[in-house]
């Protein structure tokens, strides 16, 4: 009798690429270089938290609950035409930005772009070595360490993917975004340099990971909790447009074999793109979950935050693409950038095409600071 469950065999451990593992080893050696004066810094803060800890009791729950998410828009436009929900769907691979030519940053991945000049001092120049492909390239997120519902980078994107515990171990981690050149680098078993600049980070502001008024006794007792993690489970977004961990992950992301969670903005229930990654899900084997969205009503957007185009650009947004009474959210943006591609004299008189996606990229960013949820 043939027997029809799925293989719940382990995934084959995937085989880096030469300059992905170089790329791995350098960042390694650099943060061994940092290691013993970050292990001053460590302990400098553990003293004077009151919290009875070692630094390795730290290092050792960031490396038992700390989870890689990915935060990602699944409307927005490829090259080709096709959304990133199709193109997850079609392919089962999240590329990076090299690959797809769209960005929810700044779009500068190319040969002699400022991202390649960033990961050439990053890396070591692994991936500018003669034989280096687009595919190759490391895909950006983020270390999700307090459990945060809308991921730990919401600013790239509403949904996010949560990784498998296993992909923490190609990962490389800096604190803050790497186009400020961070110095505080790490890897999985060499992470002191990063969690000596989210102490130091954390006592000076008094916020830690885009939550406010937290303390470093209570940052610390929080990565060492042993707790059951759920990053859909209800909770307070962590709006965390600035103040994250960096993580570059090497190698091939399969969503059949790296991914642990879908984690879905509820402004696309029912819809096109909510149902293509409803069946996502489904195929690969792995749960979707909705957290509980950002929405602002049209006169609710603040003037200050991203500056005095937003408004008007988020009224415009609703007269055009939204119901009376709807509120902004991000499917709603969404249909916005869709239309600046597949029509872009609708726009013409907003200016250059970039500044207007750059204006909708800031929208997002005004909901996510100030937004409320959508769902209870």
């Amino acid at each position: 009798m043939t027997d029809s469950r799925p293989d719940q065999r382990a995934p084959q451990a995937l085989v880096l690429t030469p300059a992905q593992a170089a790329a791995l080893r350098h960042v390694r050696e650099v943060a061994r270089g940092d290691r013993p004066a970050a292990l001053a810094v460590i302990a400098r803060h553990l003293a004077g938290s009151g919290a009875e800890y070692r630094p390795q009791d730290v290092i050792a729950a960031v490396a038992t609950d700390g989870r890689l998410t990915l935060n990602f828009h699944p409307d927005r436009l490829l090259r080709d035409g096709r959304t990133v929900a199709t193109a997850f769907a079609e392919e089962g691979v999240y590329r990076s930005q090299f690959e797809t030519g769209i960005s929810s940053g700044g779009l500068t991945a190319f040969p002699g772009g400022d991202r390649d000049r960033w990961e050439e001092s990053l890396f070591g120049g692994a991936y500018q070595r003669a034989g280096v492909s687009p595919a190759d390239r490391p895909k950006y997120g983020g270390l999700n360490l307090l459990d945060h519902p809308d991921g730990a980078c919401p600013r790239f994107g509403s949904c996010h993917l949560r990784l498998r515990p296993e992909l923490l171990g190609r990962a490389t981690f800096c604190f803050g975004d790497s186009h400020l050149g961070p110095k505080n680098l790490g890897t999985l078993d060499v992470f002191e340099p990063v969690l000596a600049a989210l102490l130091e980070a954390t006592a000076g502001t008094g916020t830690s990971l885009g939550v406010a008024g937290m303390d470093t006794e209570t940052l610390l007792r929080t990565l060492v909790r042993r707790r059951e993690r759920e990053s859909a489970r209800p909770g307070a977004a962590g709006r965390a447009l600035d103040d994250y961990i960096e993580a570059q992950i090497h190698g091939e992301l399969s969503l059949a074999r790296d991914v642990e969670a879908l984690v879905v903005d509820p402004s696309f229930r029912n819809t096109e793109t909510g149902r293509t990654l409803q069946d996502i899900a489904g195929r690969h084997g792995f749960p979707l979950h909705w957290h509980a969205g950002f929405e602002l009503p049209v006169d609710g957007i603040d003037p200050e935050f991203r500056g005095p185009a937003i408004p008007p650009l988020a009224a415009r947004v609703h007269a055009e693409f939204g119901r009376p009474g709807e509120p902004i959210h991000a499917a709603l943006i969404g249909r916005a950038a869709a239309s600046l591609v597949t029509e872009p004299q609708r726009w013409a008189d907003r200016g250059p095409t970039e500044v207007t996606l750059q204006h909708l990229k800031q929208l997002w960013h005004v909901l996510v600071r100030f937004g409320t949820p959508a769902e209870a």
